[in-house]
């Protein structure tokens, strides 16, 4: 018996996964930077590492028959959309495709949240995104921040680094952050959603 296998299954089986953050040293290790370091975890599990891309630091691995491909956008966060809309085209994937990692002060310090979809709130990176590629359904992962801030201050409280108390909460996250990951390209968003987002 002769077996037709549709090519939009191996179409499916690729995707992009973007974590935000700003570039520069000035940067390194601040509470708006999440995305960079989670995708820097994601990289070292699949035994990959980061190029110069276009307007992207750009990495690519392989898990469970999926291809992943990793950018850290070098536009900086106000222009992440830009990265975001040149890689979808040039790997010619759709927005369901796409994940995106960013941090969120609305979220539990430590905390993940994924969603299917939905506006970028405050957050200007991800306001950049939905801008560029004209819509708001694509997956996202929030990594909460939380908001122990003083009012007035939270632009500081963003760009500022992590505390050794939060190191402790954080680096262990990031590790669940990639296990995260990996279900999403393996098992789907929903089923992720429901394993993952009350860890």
């Amino acid at each position: 018996m002769l077996f037709v296998i549709d090519p939009g299954f191996f179409y499916m089986m690729k995707f992009l996964i973007c974590g935000l953050g700003n570039i520069g040293a000035e940067y390194a290790d601040t509470r708006h930077n999440i995305g960079f370091l989670a995708l820097d975890a994601l990289a070292s599990s699949l035994k990959t590492a980061f190029v110069p891309g276009r307007l992207a630091s750009v990495a690519e691995g392989s898990f469970k028959g999926r291809k992943l491909i990793l950018i850290k956008p070098t536009t900086y966060m106000n222009l992440s959309g830009k990265a975001v809309k040149y890689w979808l085209t040039h790997e010619k994937l759709s927005p369901e495709q796409l994940l995106v990692i960013h941090d969120d002060l609305d979220i539990p310090l430590g905390a993940i949240r994924l969603r299917k979809k939905g506006s970028g709130g405050t957050h200007n990176g991800m306001n950049d995104i939905i801008d560029q590629i004209e819509t708001e359904d694509f997956p996202r992962l929030r990594f909460g921040i939380g908001n122990d801030f003083a009012r007035g201050m939270q632009i500081d409280f963003v760009l500022g680094q992590w505390t050794k108390e939060e190191e402790k909460i954080i680096l262990p996250r990031i590790e669940l952050v990639t296990d995260a990951v990996k279900s999403f390209v393996t098992q789907g968003v929903e089923r992720t959603m429901n394993d993952y987002n009350k860890r």
